[in-house]
């Protein structure tokens, strides 16, 4: 048993100890999302510092804790405020929560976020459904001793967006109304933006939008045979796309203001996606 594998069972039975809940759903929710939690129907809340060894998130309007709960039925699993490489984290720690609430019963991980958009097509308060990712630029959480009870040495990612979860975020948003963009998510390390070229590079090599978190979490998902499905909330447009400089107040605005929509869109596919549980 790795060193890893016994912190993550530490923090699973310290878990047990004080939540009797099984979720099916797993939701980490990105900027402007935070309060999407106190919508539902709530059964416990546990705070990240209940739980020993585990990393706590830092970044300003992040709660810190996770939400037990009820979306329609579907029982669920809520990150208010998830753990960045760049808040100086290992990638082990990065991905310790995901890891968590796969044992805590969570069939389904549903990973949400605000990006920069790469793609010329998208503007500020876009919804773009991740169909695949670019984790290249930071470390697989992969990497070192293999945890044998989660998933083998070498997993395929041939398929790490579940087909049949991104048909019913699509059908969600047909539904409701909303315009829903797809494309290629890229992770790089933050937390400083991207520089002109970083972002010239990025469409290059085929992303349509940049961010800090979610792919790596993805990989992590996907080792312990997880169904993935994701969307990117797009913030702004990236460094040398247009005049203006970038800032996290922009980040912030925009998230805000398109949030209601976007929780109605997570609603009705989680909503959707119960039906196959």
């Amino acid at each position: 048993m790795t060193k890893a594998y016994e912190r993550l069972l530490s923090c699973f039975r310290s878990f047990e100890e004080k939540i009797q809940f099984r979720p099916k759903v797993a939701l980490v929710l990105g900027s402007g999302l935070g309060d999407y939690a106190d919508s539902i129907r709530a059964e416990a809340v546990l705070d990240y510092h209940e739980l020993e060894g585990f990393p706590v998130s830092t970044v300003s309007g992040h709660k810190g804790r996770f939400v037990f709960g009820y979306v329609n039925e579907i029982p669920v699993v809520i990150m208010q405020g998830r753990v960045h490489y760049y808040e100086g984290y290992s990638m082990e720690d990065v991905v310790l929560p995901i890891r968590l609430m796969k044992l805590m019963g969570a069939e389904i991980l549903f990973l949400t976020n605000a990006a920069g958009g790469v793609n010329f097509d998208f503007q500020a308060g876009d919804f773009m459904m991740i169909t695949d990712q670019i984790a290249s630029f930071v470390p697989s959480p992969l990497i070192g001793p293999n945890i044998e009870e989660l998933g083998e040495r070498f997993c395929d990612m041939s398929q790490i967006y579940d087909r049949g979860l991104c048909q019913a975020i699509r059908d969600a948003a047909e539904e409701l109304g909303i315009a829903l963009k797809e494309g290629t998510y890229i992770q790089l390390t933050g937390p400083n933006f991207e520089s002109p070229m970083e972002v010239k590079m990025c469409r290059i090599l085929g992303g349509d939008a940049v961010g800090m978190s979610t792919a790596c979490e993805a990989v992590a998902a996907n080792h312990m045979g997880m169904r993935i499905c994701g969307i990117s909330c797009i913030s702004n447009l990236g460094c040398g796309m247009t005049d203006q400089p970038l800032s996290h107040v922009e980040v912030k605005e925009t998230a805000d203001r398109v949030a209601p929509q976007f929780k109605q869109l997570i609603t009705s596919a989680i909503t959707r996606m119960g039906k196959e549980l």
